[in-house]
């Protein structure tokens, strides 16, 4: 599964990025210092923008392509920010026969949202993921800590406004 790139505007601070140039200072004659610093960078903006990635690049002095294909393999680095309640949906084998592909589109349509895809507003993010590791549950999506299993379409819009009203 190719991540997808963010299409909200990036709006980093300063402080955030005094923080990524110390991080960099801090590792750049370390081996294999592309690593260290991006788990920084997501700590300090929570996901890691091609802005974010040009900076790391130019910063440890390597190229946008070896920071782009470190953040894009490890599964631990986000390209899109995540929303408040990030709604992940478990694909693994035993969600998927028993239906999580249907309860990702119908996530999708209800936020209207992509997987990796986070709403407008930052209320919500929505993930597409391998095993949550309760397949006795199938199908099973977290939301942020809380897991619900054994779902089907129709409890979709429940669980969703469900988030939306603990803002409201």
């Amino acid at each position: 599964m190719q991540k997808k790139i963010s299409s909200i505007p990036f709006s980093g601070t300063p402080e955030q990025e005094a923080k990524l140039k110390e991080s960099i200072a801090r590792h750049i004659d370390d081996p294999g210092a592309v690593m260290p610093v991006l788990q920084e960078a997501q700590e300090i903006y929570g996901y890691l923008p091609i802005e974010v990635q040009t900076m790391v690049a130019e910063g440890l002095g390597v190229s946008l392509e070896e920071v782009y294909g470190v953040s894009t393999f490890y599964s631990q680095f986000a390209l899109s920010p995540k929303g408040k309640y990030n709604i992940s949906v478990c694909l693994g084998t035993a969600c998927y026969v028993k239906g999580s592909g249907d309860i990702l589109n119908k996530i999708s349509e209800e936020l209207g949202i992509g997987a990796e895809e986070c709403t407008p507003d930052g209320q919500f993010s929505l993930t597409a993921c391998r095993c949550i590791g309760a397949c006795g549950l199938a199908p099973v999506i977290t939301v942020n800590e809380d897991v619900y299993g054994r779902l089907t379409v129709d409890d979709i819009p429940y669980i969703i406004n469900k988030y939306k009203n603990a803002d409201a």
